[in-house]
């Protein structure tokens, strides 16, 4: 393969039957919305539909973007957890805002979340930590996330050592370990269409309530 640009526009783009979205049928409020298109996803056999991009700045003003699970959505924000010491944790700290972004390509919807990012109460990140698997738990208690790794048995060796732990006190908790809630100030979703018309609704908060907005593709 010589030629990258040409073969990159070989790919095909929206094939397929794709859902219908009506704007004008959309509940009142995004979470509403968006807990609906979440389980249409998974009804149609969508891998990893509760997969999202989280999007930071830090201090450095420079923005990073990584895939991790959303916890929960409601009208109260759209919940994620990470540890403290992690480079997302870090960001937060320094700019307590982020974007989240959600891709189904099989359908060819997408959702954008942005606004600013607040922890959770201690009980409800220590019960976020709690539900993990056993092995996400050892693996979390690390607080290693990111740093330069210089032989994978230091991993596993790590890694056996935090197991035992978890093993031996089930109720250990990582108090690094933060459930974090984004409040949403704008959302917008995004519903291809293979001749580019694409349909697209913004929720813009204002007050208590949300607007809402057609977008021209």
């Amino acid at each position: 393969m010589t030629d990258l640009r040409s073969y990159l526009r070989s790919l095909p783009v929206f094939a397929g039957d794709l859902p219908v979205f009506d704007p004008a049928e959309a509940p009142d409020r995004p979470d509403v919305l968006f807990r609906s298109w979440l389980v249409t996803a998974v009804q149609a056999g969508v891998r990893e539909p509760h997969a999202m991009t989280l999007s930071t700045v830090g201090a450095d003003g420079v923005p990073s973007g990584r895939v991790l699970i959303v916890k929960d959505v409601d009208d109260a924000g759209w919940r994620f957890a990470a540890h403290d010491a992690s480079p997302k944790g870090q960001d937060l700290l320094a700019r307590p805002a982020a974007a989240l972004t959600f891709y189904w390509p099989a359908q060819a919807r997408q959702v954008r979340v942005r606004g600013p990012v607040v922890p959770d109460p201690a009980e409800r990140s220590a019960a976020d930590f709690l539900a993990r698997p056993p092995g996400s738990r050892a693996e979390a208690s690390l607080g290693m996330q990111s740093r330069v790794l210089r032989d994978r048995q230091d991993l596993e060796a790590a890694t056996r050592e935090a197991l035992r732990r978890i093993e031996e006190r089930p109720d250990l908790v990582v108090p690094e370990w933060t459930l974090y809630s984004l409040r949403a100030t704008e959302v917008e979703f995004w519903q291809g269409d293979a001749q580019r018309k694409h349909t697209r609704l913004r929720y813009t908060r204002t007050g208590l309530t949300w607007r809402r907005d057609a977008l021209w593709p």
